[in-house]
């Protein structure tokens, strides 16, 4: 039996992780209560940047150094958010794709695994750099898709509850991310720096590389990976979900500038 389709929304303008959150957050829960109530649930994909932002795992504000080092960060212009994830220091920021799927795992039969959902959002990342750009990535170890062994490009963090899916990942794009992730040892790996695919393309192509750019062969591939149609979800009808993306568009509109590069 076809599968519903997943409706996606790619937002205009950089968002607040906060609002982000928040987003995800009042997604989840519309989400859950259908899928109780009616089981007409819709699964989502949003693609947005963030304004510039760094993130600590749970565990890393605790104490005097995590809290020093959080007004160290703060200096930079980003702002820094405390989460409830686990892991170490990340940066998001202009440039970067950053994709929060609101997917039901439990749609497929049987239901698809957290390994397996994981294991299609790191081929959906490697996919779209060898078909777009003719980049091919380096095994690695560690979680997210790497350019050689000291270069990460992509990094993929997910949160399951109830089977449904939030967070996801960040694809650095422009090298606008890189001086913001060189103020930090980033995911906790000190010998990998940042990489992005406008600096890991031909010369000649590199200034035709942003993120508009990327986002339509994006979505195909995500739909392609995750064996999903995938239709624009329209704003401007009634819907709950849709006055939540309503509500962080204009957000972000009122949210103004952001710093292009660290302060310090």
């Amino acid at each position: 039996m076809r599968l519903p389709p997943i409706y996606y929304y790619c937002f205009h303008r950089p968002l607040s992780y906060t609002h982000g959150l928040n987003l995800q957050e009042r997604v989840h829960q519309l989400q859950l209560l259908a899928r109780k109530t009616s089981g007409n649930h819709r699964d989502f994909l949003f693609l947005l940047e963030h304004r510039p932002v760094y993130t600590f795992g749970r565990r890393q504000g605790s104490d005097t150094e995590g809290a020093a080092e959080m007004l160290r960060l703060r200096a930079t212009g980003a702002d820094v958010v405390l989460t409830l994830r686990g892991g170490q220091t990340t940066y998001h920021g202009p440039g970067q794709i950053v994709g929060y799927p609101l997917l039901d795992l439990g749609r497929t039969s049987p239901p698809m695994g957290i390994r397996n959902y994981i294991c299609r959002m790191q081929k959906l990342l490697e996919t779209h750099l060898e078909e777009e750009h003719g980049i091919k990535h380096t095994p690695s170890e560690h979680t997210g898709v790497f350019l050689d062994a000291q270069t990460k490009v992509a990094s993929i963090g997910v949160q399951v509850r109830h089977r449904l899916t939030t967070h996801g990942f960040a694809l650095n794009v422009t090298p606008e991310p890189l001086p913001w992730f060189n103020k930090v040892v980033a995911c906790g790996l000190p010998d990998v720096k940042a990489g992005c695919i406008a600096n890991a393309v031909q010369p000649d192509a590199a200034d035709t590389i942003s993120v508009s750019k990327e986002l339509p062969s994006f979505v195909q591939r995500f739909g392609r990976l995750y064996e999903r149609d995938m239709v624009p979800l329209d704003i401007t009808v009634d819907g709950e979900v849709e006055a939540a993306v309503r509500l962080m568009e204009l957000a972000s509109l009122e949210g103004g500038q952001w710093h292009r590069t660290p302060v310090f």
